[in-house]
């Protein structure tokens, strides 16, 4: 992963006047902190940062900033934009050590059809970003997985997920990332015409529908 240099210059007043007029002028307010040292306020140019942050990286790119004649390698947290116009209102840079692991969240990509979807399953993802620990120039874009061999209740774990050398995550490994189940009709009944719960004698509510969707991101 390659850096990405910005300019920066310091930011002496605060509020959101002073704010807003570095942002009428195309910069946005922005802080440096971390690594024991203390934090200084500055301001970057919008349409650079926004370059930066919509690269194959995302927010995990590398930022150097130079902030007064220093070099500072970073990571954009804490990035406000406006609810409507998507504008950058402010960013937090936390300073980090090419030599000391930092946490990222990365998103899950799922490749292929599976087989069971074919069979008449359901594919369902729960998990969307994984939660990761590595070294700056070590964060992968991505996880990528190919799901082309999921059958029907075959399930993907935390801890199938093929993570690059260097890479640890501290989610459960037994956490479901995604699984392909078997489709139900409205009634509660399997493709396969086996009833669902509170059928017995036909009494009962229907059961639910299973296609429920994930709750990732």
């Amino acid at each position: 992963m390659s850096d990405i240099t910005l300019a920066s210059e310091p930011r002496t007043e605060s509020g959101s006047g002073p704010s807003g007029r570095l942002r009428k002028a195309g910069k946005v307010p922005a802080v440096v902190y971390g690594l024991g040292t203390d934090a200084v306020s500055i301001s970057v140019p919008a349409r650079e940062l926004a370059h930066a942050l919509s690269g194959e990286s995302g927010a995990n790119a590398l930022i150097t900033l130079d902030v007064d004649g220093e070099s500072v390698l970073t990571l954009a947290r804490q990035i406000h934009r406006h609810p409507t116009r998507g504008e950058y209102v402010h960013v937090d840079f936390v300073r980090i050590s090419r030599d000391v692991s930092v946490s990222a969240e990365i998103p899950v990509n799922l490749n292929g059809e599976p087989k069971g979807v074919r069979d008449g399953g359901l594919l369902e993802q729960l998990m969307f970003n994984l939660t990761i620990e590595a070294k700056p120039g070590n964060i992968p874009v991505s996880i990528e997985f190919d799901i082309t061999h999921l059958e029907i209740n075959d399930q993907i774990l935390v801890g199938g997920l093929p993570l690059p050398e260097g890479v640890t995550t501290p989610a459960d490994e037994a956490q479901v990332v995604a699984q392909v189940t078997q489709r139900r009709t409205a009634a509660g009944r399997g493709e396969d015409g086996e009833g669902g719960e509170g059928e017995e004698g036909g009494e009962g509510a229907p059961a639910a529908s299973a296609d429920a969707e994930g709750d990732g991101e």
